[in-house]
C-alpha cells in the first residue's frame, strides 16, 4: 500500500474515533433510539381559560403537534415589554384541571405586585411520565420540552429569551419534574421551585407507590424499561451531586416546599438533607397543616414568600410577611 493511502486511512480512523468518543452537550437529554409511540396524548383539549391562549407547534421528537397553554398578563397586552417565563409542570395525572385556578392565582399575584409580570406556560408533560424520556424513546418528554416548547415559546411570544429570564416550578411529580429538569440543564433556569416533590427515594417505594401499585408498575415499566437502576439513574437525587456545582457557580435560586400533612413530607424532608448534603443551597419550608394540596401550599407562600420570583429574577423583592405558617426544620 502507498505511503499516502496509509496516511489518508489513519487520518480517518482518527476522524472516526473522534466523532464516536466525543461526548454529546450537557445540556441535551440522552435520546432513545426506539420508536415514538403516536398515540400518546400530546394534543390536549383547550382549559377555555380567560387569559390564556391555546396553542400547538410541530414537534420532531413527537412526531407530530404537542399543545400548550400560555398565561399573558395584562402587561404584555398593553406594553410592547419582553417578560420572563415560569414553566409550570404539572402533576401524576396531568395539568388541564389546574389550569383555571392555577391561573387565577398568578394572575392575582401579579396583581397585588407579589410577583413580577410573567408568562406562565403550562406545560404538556404527558400523565405519569416523570417529565423525562422513556428509555424506550415512545415517549421524549423531556426531550420535546427542553429542545423544542422552550425555543417554540421564545420565538412565538416576546420573552426574556436568557437563563435570566426563566423559572421552573411543579408540583408533585411536577415538582419531581422541576427537580430533575432544572438540576439536568441548570444553564436554562435562574429558579427552580419544587413543591411536594414525588417520587424522591430511590427504589419508587414511598408511600404513595406503596398506596397504588399498578402506578409504580406503570412508571417502571413505561419510563424505565423496568430498569429500576434506570430509575435511580434519572432521579434528581441522583442528579444533585452533578449539578451542584454549576447550580452554586450561577447562583440560582431554589425553594422547596411541602406540607407538613403531607404523605410526602419524609421523603422530601430526605432529599433536603440530601441537598444540603452535596452542597445545594436551597430554601426549605415545611406549611403547617396543609397535605398535598398546590393551592394550599400558594395560598400560603402567598402571604410569606412572596420574593421568590423576584430574587429569581433579580427585580426588586416587595415587603414580606411574618410567617407563622411555615417553619424551617
Amino acid at each position: 500500500m502507498r505511503r499516502f493511502d496509509r496516511t489518508v486511512i489513519v487520518v480517518l480512523a482518527f476522524l472516526l474515533g473522534v466523532v464516536h468518543a466525543a461526548p454529546g452537550r450537557g445540556d441535551d437529554p440522552p435520546r432513545a433510539a426506539g420508536p415514538v409511540d403516536r398515540r400518546l396524548p400530546w394534543v390536549t383539549e383547550n382549559a377555555g381559560v380567560p387569559g390564556v391562549v391555546f396553542r400547538t407547534f410541530d414537534s420532531m421528537a413527537a412526531a407530530g403537534p404537542v399543545s400548550y397553554h400560555v398565561f399573558t398578563p395584562p402587561e404584555y397586552d398593553v406594553q410592547s415589554v419582553r417578560l420572563p417565563v415560569l414553566y409550570w409542570l404539572h402533576g401524576t395525572l396531568g395539568g388541564l384541571e389546574g389550569i383555571g385556578p392555577l391561573t387565577a392565582h398568578f394572575a392575582e399575584e401579579m396583581r397585588s405586585g407579589r410577583m413580577p409580570p410573567m408568562l406562565v406556560v403550562f406545560v404538556n408533560g404527558l400523565p405519569r411520565r416523570l417529565w423525562a424520556d422513556s428509555k424506550t424513546g415512545a415517549a421524549p418528554v423531556e426531550t420535546v420540552f427542553i429542545t423544542e416548547l422552550i425555543p417554540e415559546i421564545d420565538r412565538s411570544f416576546r420573552t426574556v429569551a436568557t437563563r435570566a429570564g426563566r423559572v421552573l416550578e411543579g408540583f408533585s411529580m411536577g415538582g419531581y419534574g422541576a427537580a430533575r429538569l432544572g438540576f439536568s440543564h441548570p444553564d436554562l433556569f435562574a429558579g427552580i421551585s419544587i413543591f411536594a416533590g414525588g417520587p424522591l427515594d430511590l427504589d419508587l417505594d414511598g408511600p404513595r407507590a406503596r398506596r397504588n401499585p399498578r402506578l409504580r408498575e406503570f412508571i417502571l415499566r413505561e419510563v424505565c424499561g423496568g430498569d429500576i437502576d434506570h430509575f435511580r439513574a434519572i432521579s434528581p437525587w441522583t442528579l444533585a451531586e452533578q449539578a451542584a456545582p454549576v447550580l452554586r457557580e450561577h447562583a440560582t435560586v431554589i425553594r422547596h416546599v411541602v406540607g407538613t400533612q403531607d404523605d410526602t413530607r419524609e421523603l422530601n424532608l430526605a432529599f433536603h438533607q440530601r441537598l444540603e448534603q452535596v452542597g445545594i443551597e436551597h430554601d426549605y419550608r415545611e406549611i403547617a397543616d396543609v397535605g398535598h394540596d398546590a393551592r394550599a401550599v400558594l395560598a400560603v407562600l402567598a402571604r410569606t414568600d412572596g420574593g421568590f420570583y423576584q430574587r429569581a429574577l433579580g427585580t426588586p423583592v416587595p415587603h414580606e410577611g411574618k410567617d407563622s405558617d411555615v417553619r424551617e426544620p
